[in-house]
Formats: C-alpha cells, sequence, structure tokens
C-alpha cells in the first residue's frame, strides 16, 4: 500500500470515495426498484443495507482521512 499512496490519508480518502459512490448507486437502484412497471419483478438485492453499510463506511473513511489530514 505504500507504493500506491504517498499518505495514509490519500489511501482513506480513496476508499471513502468508492463507498460513497457504492451508497449513491444503491439508492438509484432501490429507488429504480420501487417505481418498477412490473409489480411482480421484485428482484432479490438489499438495496436498503447495502446503501447503510456503504454510508457508514463512507463516513469512517471519510472521517478518518479528514482527521489525518488536517494532523499533517
Amino acid at each position: 500500500m505504500e507504493d500506491w499512496f504517498d499518505h495514509i490519508w490519500q489511501f482513506h480518502a480513496s476508499a471513502g470515495a468508492i463507498a460513497l459512490a457504492l451508497a449513491v448507486s444503491s439508492v438509484w437502484a432501490e429507488r429504480r426498484r420501487m417505481r418498477r412497471v412490473n409489480l411482480d419483478a421484485v428482484g432479490f438485492m438489499p438495496w436498503t443495507t447495502i446503501y447503510l453499510v456503504a454510508f457508514v463506511g463512507a463516513c469512517v473513511f471519510l472521517g478518518l482521512a479528514a482527521r489525518e489530514w488536517f494532523a499533517a
């Protein structure tokens, strides 16, 4: 990991951005599922759970990145 990033806060910021992108895409997918035309085509992905886990992960990673960036 030291070869990819100069500082650890860059790794945390990248991981937080990826988790935030996953959270936003799961909100979009849940909205799409709720507004479906065919009511029998429910789907099987737990988008709300995926959103919650991804958003908490994004908050943790971005919080760590901000703390380490301000401390440096």
